[in-house]
């Protein structure tokens, strides 16, 4: 049994304790933004917050977070009115839009510790989570944005 609290809310799986957090989002808790990408914690695309900081989901055991605050996309914001959110949406950002909530989640964790990155903070924080349709100008015009509307 793992207890943690997800987007808010208290919640209890119970689950063998090395059994990633991806795993127990998607199957057990039915909250699919989150995605597998790679398994070994090399494309971002499981990205979640764990007591506020980016992590990834795939590598993570659920034994980790007994007692922790995880947040997903799903409860980033409410109605996705967050304004990573909203200026994804202004910058045509998604093309298959898979790495998308982890590439989100990340961008979630630089502006919640710095309001005004430049381009190359942006780039240095983001580098490592990966976008197989290459959205990379129109991920970081919409961090941009997105910190003048934070």
């Amino acid at each position: 049994m793992a207890a943690f609290t997800l987007n808010g809310k208290p919640v209890s799986v119970k689950t063998e304790p090395g059994t990633p957090l991806l795993w127990v989002l998607r199957d057990e808790l039915k909250l699919t933004g989150t995605k597998y990408g790679c398994g070994a914690a090399l494309c971002g695309a499981c990205t979640v917050h764990l007591n506020g900081a980016a992590v990834r989901s795939c590598v993570i055991p659920v034994s980790a977070v007994e007692g922790a605050r995880v947040t997903t996309i799903e409860g980033l914001s409410p109605a996705s009115s967050h304004p990573l959110q909203k200026a994804w949406i202004d910058q045509s950002v998604p093309q298959c839009g898979y790495c998308q909530s982890g590439q989100i989640m990340k961008a979630a964790e630089l502006l919640a510790a710095n309001r005004n990155p430049s381009r190359a903070e942006i780039i240095q924080h983001m580098n490592g989570n990966l976008c197989r349709c290459g959205t990379y100008h129109r991920i970081i015009a919409a961090i941009q944005q997105a910190a003048k509307e934070a």
